[in-house]
């Protein structure tokens, strides 16, 4: 069951569902966190509630900070569109590869090797804790479930200013420190690159990290300039969600039940 006002809150998307996006995260929103990357899973119920919104919705999609192929396959449904890397790539319906973005694409060679290079030369309390997921032109250093979690913080954060020396921007996210290339994208731009020129007059989107508050500004915006008429931003919260994520949304829900309580209203007939 949702309450009442998010129920308010959809009615317009439910009333022309053709003509309506709806846009999820994936790690946090649909799928449960997890101490590592690789035991993500979607619960099947969720699955099924997505299958039935993607029947039913004109635009149905992932935008990730995972590369397109890898939240393909955790999700598990047919018929849905991905944003992975947080707006660098895009696999399109019925697609078999990803389209990249060359300006980021021609910098993966270099962030790779930064990234491995400063990790194998980093010493000290925490940094042997230190995981590095290579997410081709994003490098991604992670310390959930480390033995002492605030050393390997330290130890991500003292990686990551050598790493800004060598010309990499940073962004954190919840126990994750990503270096990457300096050119301009996140998921406001990917929610943008995904809906140009589709005819959709309404939109939501639901996150629960600070990358997914770009997300809602570039539906705000979109709406803004007139390209949408009404926009939902959901916030899956948990005890570790951060609080902006909240306070940027226009509803809250209980993390990955309550995201997919709102998929199962959404494909209520």
């Amino acid at each position: 069951m949702i309450d009442e006002r998010l129920g308010d809150l959809l009615a317009p998307l439910r009333a022309a569902p053709g003509r309506s996006a709806v846009l999820l995260d994936v790690d946090g929103t649909l799928a449960p966190i997890t101490t590592r990357a690789s035991d993500t899973a979607v619960p099947e119920d969720t699955r099924a509630a997505i299958a039935q919104v993607a029947a039913r919705f004109g635009v149905v999609a992932c935008i990730t900070g995972r590369r397109t192929l890898e939240a393909r396959s955790i999700v598990g449904v047919d018929g849905l569109e991905y944003v992975g890397n947080h707006g660098t790539e895009i696999l399109r319906g019925g697609a078999e590869h990803p389209e990249v973005r060359p300006e980021i694409e021609e910098w993966e060679p270099r962030v790779r090797e930064i990234a491995e290079r400063l990790l194998g030369d980093a010493s000290g309390p925490g940094a042997a804790d230190l995981r590095l997921e290579d997410k081709g032109p994003i490098q991604a250093l992670h310390w959930r479930g480390a033995r002492d979690e605030d050393d390997s913080q330290a130890a991500a954060e003292e990686l990551g200013r050598r790493a800004e020396a060598e010309g990499l921007v940073l962004h954190r996210g919840r126990m994750v420190l990503e270096l990457r290339p300096p050119v301009p994208f996140d998921k406001g731009a990917a929610v943008r690159w995904l809906l140009e020129g589709r005819d959709v007059a309404a939109g939501l989107y639901a996150g629960d990290d600070r990358t997914d508050v770009d997300a809602f500004d570039g539906l705000r915006a979109l709406r803004a300039e007139g390209t949408l008429e009404h926009v939902v931003c959901v916030a899956a919260v948990d005890p570790d969600s951060p609080a902006v994520v909240a306070e940027s949304a226009d509803v809250s829900v209980d993390g990955t039940d309550g995201v997919r309580a709102l998929l199962q209203e959404l494909a209520r007939a």
